[in-house]
Formats: structure tokens, sequence, C-alpha cells
């Protein structure tokens, strides 16, 4: 466990070199910027994953989502039911290395041929003056017996301490789907938001293009335009028309995914869509590395498993040497179920022996090389969990970043191109523009509006991501 600990410090120092070497500048606020109100309020913390979810997320449709999830979700329930097991495991091993006491009771007869050693004994021997040992004879014994290994090396002990630290770890493993359950469910739900923007958008271009084609028919009866034009205006209202569709399709298949991240079945999925685009994605502190990496469950399982892998190896080496049991039994023993409870029928006894594998220890050996074989596989599991979590953080970051500078930008696009197309419209209105400005503006502004909507969602992703690698949303 103490290796595993002074792994854990200098893999943290290590990270905490690295980020200074490779990370970006860090998003960093005042201490009285406060949280944007979506995402909860303020924090004196210097890391945001010590907010608990409710606090991050300050939207009671979404809570209400994950609510449910952390109750019914089959997955984090299955996750429970591994910690029960995990800790019957620690109440079979810790009984292993204590007594074992049974009570025990018997009945029997026997019968010795006459012209037997034994058979010519009894006709001999009375158990008292005038009562001879009756044939067959028969046995009832009723006791307390107990047997005992004695745990010189530490074997059962440590098996215990291992099986101890197995349930830490699954406590941990818990944590980490709890973490990973509550990201899922908010990137589903602000998917759902966006979809849900993207249709409003297709469905204002519709009537926008509608009244467009309206007007352009007018012009060729006015023979301002021809045939072309009109039939121009009317593919692009029904490539418009089918836009919808595809987002129809995806909304169902979103409320479906947080249904069965709910454990719920299909039902309407409550949310403010229309508040999509004013939620604000101001930055966060995340914290010294070495210390955010002490927040994520998923280390702190693989940091576990690793002592447990130490713990077994040490419990698989002491089946080399010898082992040392004690047996002990105490009751009444007599061939007449009448005389079983007198004080003569009163037995005991007491044996120590010590066993110690002499030949053909290949089991043992084979037993052991796999526990080392594991010993060193959860170290680079551990390894491979602390470099994940690091990388897993510095790309959030960069995201929440890039994403917040691509928005900024793609809105100020939109901006211009919605001017653009009151421009062209009014433009082909006074018959000094081609209609083929006014349809490529249209699509343009169309698309840019779409996918501002897309970028918008992948900065929510990105900080519900960043909140997910930081380790947050377990407590």
């Amino acid at each position: 466990m103490k290796n595993s600990r002074n792994k854990l410090t200098l893999g943290m120092a290590l990270m905490a070199a690295l980020w200074g070497c490779v990370t970006p500048q860090p998003i960093t606020r005042s201490e009285n910027q406060t949280v944007p109100s979506h995402f909860g309020a303020s924090t004196d913390t210097a890391n945001v994953a010590k907010l608990n979810w409710q606090q991050y997320f300050n939207d009671p449709n979404l809570w209400a989502l994950i609510d449910s999830a952390l109750i019914k979700n089959q997955d984090l329930n299955m996750a429970r039911q591994s910690i029960e097991m995990a800790r019957n495991e620690v109440r079979a091993r810790k009984g292993e290395y204590l007594p074992f006491v049974r009570v025990a009771a018997g009945a029997g007869v026997e019968k010795d041929g006459k012209y037997t050693r034994l058979g010519a004994l009894d006709e001999n021997v009375v158990v008292e003056p005038g009562t001879p040992i009756p044939h067959p004879l028969t046995d009832y014994r009723v006791g307390i017996v107990a047997t005992w290994e004695l745990d010189i090396w530490k074997r059962l002990r440590n098996a215990k301490k291992a099986a101890a630290a197995q349930l830490l770890g699954s406590v941990e493993g818990k944590n980490f789907l709890v973490t990973t359950l509550i990201g899922e469910i908010a990137n589903a739900y602000y998917e759902l938001m966006a979809l849900d923007n993207l249709l409003a958008i297709i469905q204002q271009n519709i009537t926008l293009q509608s009244n467009a084609v309206e007007i352009v028919r007018q012009q060729k009866e006015a023979a301002k335009v021809t045939q072309l034009a009109v039939n121009r205006f009317e593919a692009q209202l029904l490539n418009t028309y089918n836009l919808q569709y595809d987002v129809r399709q995806r909304i169902t298949e979103t409320e479906n995914r947080l249904h069965f991240l709910t454990g719920s079945f299909p039902r309407g999925i409550i949310r403010s869509s229309a508040r999509f685009n004013e939620i604000q994605t101001d930055s966060l502190a995340t914290g010294i590395p070495s210390h955010l990496l002490l927040n994520r469950p998923d280390i702190r399982q693989a940091e576990w498993e690793l002592a447990a892998a130490k713990l077994d190896v040490k419990s698989a080496r002491a089946r080399f040497y010898p082992s040392f049991g004690m047996t002990a039994g105490a009751g009444f023993q007599s061939f007449n179920a009448s005389f079983l409870l007198r004080p003569q029928s009163l037995f005991y006894d007491f044996a120590g022996d010590l066993m110690a594998p002499l030949v053909n220890r290949n089991a043992i050996r084979a037993a052991y090389d796999n526990a080392t074989a594991r010993q060193v596989q959860c170290m680079y599991e551990y390894e491979q969990a602390i470099l994940h979590a690091y990388l897993d953080v510095v790309n959030e970051l960069s995201g929440v970043e890039n994403f917040a500078n691509s928005y900024r930008t793609k809105a100020r696009e939109v901006e211009i191109l919605t001017q653009a197309t009151d421009i062209s419209n009014s433009l082909f209105s006074s018959a000094r523009a081609d209609y083929l400005e006014v349809l490529l503006t249209q699509r343009e502004a169309l698309e840019s509006r779409m996918e501002l909507i897309e970028i918008k969602l992948r900065q929510m992703n990105a900080r519900v991501n960043l909140y997910r690698a930081l380790g947050g949303g377990w407590r």
C-alpha cells in the first residue's frame, strides 16, 4: 500500500511538471467572478470538481433526469451489487483466520465377528459387573468440534486485506460510473436542446422560403423572371423541408437514449430549449494538476486494485511455507442413549498438526506467478489511468477555450449573413440582384445558423466533459 501511495505521489509530480511544459495557458477566473447561472453558484474552491452536480448544473429539468438515473440506472444498480459481493468477500476472508466451531451429533451401530480379535475381546469385557458390552454395539455422540489454522505467515490476513482493498476499489468504480453517467445524461440533454433549436431554425426558414417562392411566382406571372427561377426556389424549399426529418429522428433517438440512461420507459423529456443559446459558459478554475488527479475515482480505483494485487502476492507466497493447525473437540459419547449425558460419558481431544508442501508444488508456483503477473498488470493499469486522466483534462480545457472563440466568431458570421439575406431580398424585389444571389445567401444563412447551434452544443459538451474529467459529480 505504501509503495502504491509513493507511486501516486511520483505520478502526480510528473504530471504537474508535464502540465507546465505542454499545456496551454489554463482558463482561470478571479475569486469574485461567479460561475455562470446555468452551471450553478459561485465557488471559492480551487477545483470545480469539488462542486456536486446540483451546484454545477443549475437546471431543474436536468436534475430530475439525473435523480432518476441515480436510482433506476441498471449499470449503476449492478455496480452496487458488485460492492455488496465485495463486502461479503471481506467477511468471508475475515472468517477464514478465525476458529471454526461446529456442533456435531451422530449415531451408529457396529458388530464385530465373534471369531475376530475385537469380537473375542468384546466377549470378555463388561461395562459394569454383570453388564456385558451389547451386541451389536451402538454409538451415540454429541459435542463441539473446533478447528483453527494459525496464521503465522499472515496468508489469511493478507487475503482479507486484499479483499478489503478490492471492496474500496469497487466503491471507487461505482463513483466513476456515477461521474460518467451524469456526464452522459447532461450531454444527451444538451443535445436534445440543440436539436430542438435546429428544428426551430429549419421551420423558420421553411416559412421564409415559402414566402420567397410565392414572390417568385408572382414575378414570373409579371414576366420578370423565368420558370427556372421558380424551380430553383421550390427545390431549395423542398431541400429545407427534408432537413427536418433527419432532425426529428435524431430527437427521437436522443430521447430514447435518455430514457435508457434514466431507467424509464419512453415518455416526454421536459427541457427548456428556448434558452439554449442564452446559457452562459464563463471560465471555471480547475486547480493544481496533481490535486485534480486525486479527484478522479478511476485513479483511486486503480490504486486500490494495485494495493490488493500486492497483498495477493504476499498471500500466495505464504503458501510455500508450513501451515500450523489445531483441532479440538469435547462432548458426550455412549453406546446407550440413556447413559449419554452422564459424567462418565464425557470425552475431549486436542491435536495439532504441521503441514508443508514437499512434492509437486507446481500448483502453488502457478498461483504465485499469476499473482505476480497480476500485480505488474495493475501497475500498468494505474499508470494508464493517470495518463488518461491527464490527457482527458488537457483536451477538455482546450475544447472549452477553442469552442468559446469559435462560437463568438460564428455568431458574428450569422449576424452578417442575416443582414445579407435581408439586403438580397430587397435587391431582388427591385430587380437589382439575381435570384441566384438570393438563393446562395439564404443557403449560407441557414447553414451558418445551424452550425452555430452545433458549435454551442460542442461548447456545452466540452464543459460537461471537463467536469467529468476532473472527477466531479460522484459526491
